[in-house]
């Protein structure tokens, strides 16, 4: 029998987030509405969840020593990844003392570098891929670039959100492609994976829920990318029957060698009828923003859901829906979202302000959602309200 008891006691319920930035801030959220105690880690101070955590730290989650110090400290019923520069040979140890990782320690430790999830989609549970090489020094890059072939894609193993992310269309992007991922990566240079271009209609995020009551998927989800980082997303992604068959079908497979409970954002290259798998993460993704318009539980709520071994039995969808990023260039501390009466005035619409506390370069400092009667209504009343958007980046 499933029980939560007072928070702050010893009968409450503690989770402790690795990672602290806008989607984690709505993962803890969602855990409070359920009385779950919330501890928030990240690189830096002020991070997003850090803002409405119970309390938070500030560590290098890719130093072992830091990270096992953090936890053992806690003591947390939940340990919570959230971002991919984890030390997580760390957290397979300490699943074996008996912590628990969600979804699992094994599906941190794959997922947060993409040599493993690649390996076991591709070489383990035989799914089809983009053809791919691995590559740990500038020669083996050369090579690898060589078997793939040119035009190509160029990612570190750790990284996410574009980040260290280019791609090569003739020899002469190769130099500065290594350089790009080398600078990168969110655990700093090293290992690379290069992947041949895709022919593909489309490509989709479809957000996967393990939970007691079975596997769960939302409608698809359709998006855009720019340098690798998501710009656009939309529900449904129109997709023919046998295309959404074989993806569910994907995405069981992967889930469910990954193991767990809590959602997934399994993404996929969508042609004619045919599906190519990409990546997967083992947590909320960033296209599934636009769940937080378009469904009676968002991905992070129904994150929090399952991974406190609670059941998911429906997912009620309530119609064709868009996110756009808010992303902002500058060098500051001080932003500000201005005219925000004309960005909200047409109805349907909805902002979420994250909280980031600087700029340096760009960031994704906010998202725009958006409900209508088809998925181009909501895309146009969107795009409306982000151009009514002003933002000030004042000097710091």
């Amino acid at each position: 029998m499933a029980k939560i008891g007072s928070v702050n006691t010893a009968v409450g319920r503690k989770a402790l987030l690795l990672g602290s930035g806008e989607l984690g801030k709505e993962v803890a959220i969602e855990l409070q509405r359920y009385n779950v105690e919330v501890v928030a880690c990240d690189r830096y101070a002020n991070a997003p969840a850090m803002q409405v955590a119970h309390r938070c730290h500030v560590l290098n989650m890719l130093n072992p020593d830091e990270l096992r110090t953090v936890i053992e400290k806690e003591k947390p019923d939940h340990i919570i990844p959230e971002v991919e520069a984890i030390a997580t040979p760390v957290l397979v140890e300490l699943e074996k003392e008996g912590y628990h990782v969600t979804p699992t320690a094994r599906a941190a430790w794959l997922t947060m570098n993409r040599e493993g999830i690649r390996r076991l989609a591709a070489e383990e549970l035989g799914l089809l891929t983009s053809p791919y090489r691995f590559a740990s020094d500038y020669d083996e890059f050369v090579s690898a670039v060589n078997a793939v072939g040119i035009p190509c894609v160029v990612k570190p193993i750790m990284s996410s959100s574009g980040h260290g992310q280019s791609v090569i269309k003739s020899t002469d992007d190769i130099d500065k492609a290594w350089k790009i991922a080398q600078e990168g990566g969110r655990a700093g240079a090293g290992r690379v994976i290069v992947e041949g271009f895709v022919d593909f209609d489309y490509e989709i995020t479809l957000l996967t829920v393990r939970s007691v009551s079975g596997t769960t998927y939302c409608q698809p989800i359709g998006h855009v990318q720019i340098d690798g980082d998501y710009r656009y997303s939309w529900q449904p992604q129109p997709m023919t029957t046998q295309a959404l068959e074989k993806a569910q079908a994907m995405a069981k497979a992967i889930t469910d060698a990954l193991g767990g409970y809590g959602i997934f954002g399994v993404e996929l290259f969508i042609k004619g009828d045919d599906v190519i798998f990409s990546e997967v993460s083992p947590r909320p993704h960033d296209t599934g923003m636009v769940t937080m318009i378009s469904q009676d539980l968002s991905e992070f709520g129904l994150h929090a859901r399952a991974l406190l071994g609670l059941p998911v039995p429906e997912i009620r969808f309530f119609g064709p829906s868009a996110s756009k990023a808010i992303v902002v260039e500058g060098d500051t501390d001080k932003i500000e979202m201005d005219n925000l009466e004309a960005v909200l005035e047409e109805p349907g619409v909805q902002m979420r302000i994250f909280g980031k506390p600087e700029i340096n370069g760009h960031r994704r400092m906010g998202v725009l959602l958006a409900t209508a009667d088809t998925v181009d209504e909501a895309l146009a009343k969107v795009n409306r309200a982000y151009d009514k958007l002003k933002v000030n980046v004042l000097p710091r």
